[in-house]
């Protein structure tokens, strides 16, 4: 019995490319010389490769070693993130003014303010309808200047719901996964709230 002949093959070189007939498995060129002329190519593309291995690798090693308070600052950024741009053509909840960052080279007059704060009420720390669109005098100057706060609260969101967010919750420790959850799931409202204000 006869073996098969092997299908002819074009060479990997771009100054060759003539076809041949591979000798062994994988053979990519058709001579030593075609080889040789290659091999840059070859190694700077198994480098990038390499490298990009190891990024995700290191990318996975910095998640192992985030800490529960890490976890938790980052998930309420997203949270805020989505929040002032919620609230983006409203006023201050607390003073009704309406300060402009055009001027600005870094940085924002805007926060997203809780109303019960996080240190008095940490179970409502993710709660949308805790947190809004505050101006920083209020926010960071004036300790949330939660009178005026109230008042312009119960008008937004109803006496209802204000009764609520004042009442006893109960106690609630959040888990890593349950705050990589809520960070996804803020970043994902936060990208279709944009492609809804670019549409």
């Amino acid at each position: 019995m006869i073996a098969k002949q092997p299908k002819p093959k074009k060479c990997k070189n771009p100054a060759c490319g003539n076809s041949f007939p591979p000798q062994r498995l994988g053979q990519a060129v058709c001579s030593p010389k075609c080889g040789l002329a290659i091999k840059d190519v070859n190694q700077a593309k198994a480098r990038k490769s390499l490298a990009q291995v190891e990024r995700r690798e290191i990318k996975v090693r910095k998640e192992k070693l985030k800490s529960r308070a890490d976890h938790l600052r980052e998930a309420q950024a997203a949270v805020n993130a989505y929040v002032r741009l919620r609230d983006a053509y409203l006023p201050c909840i607390s003073c009704d003014s309406t300060p402009n960052d055009n001027d600005l080279m870094t940085g924002s007059r805007w926060d997203a303010g809780h109303y019960r704060s996080v240190g008095a009420c940490p179970e409502l720390r993710f709660e949308p309808l805790n947190i809004h669109r505050q101006c920083v005098k209020c926010n960071r100057n004036l300790s949330g200047n939660a009178v005026e706060y109230r008042i312009r609260l119960v008008s937004r969101i109803g006496a209802e719901k204000v009764a609520w967010l004042e009442g006893l919750h109960p106690a609630y420790k959040y888990t890593i996964e349950e705050i990589k959850a809520i960070k996804a799931e803020y970043r994902a409202m936060t990208r279709e709230l944009k492609k809804g204000i670019a549409a």
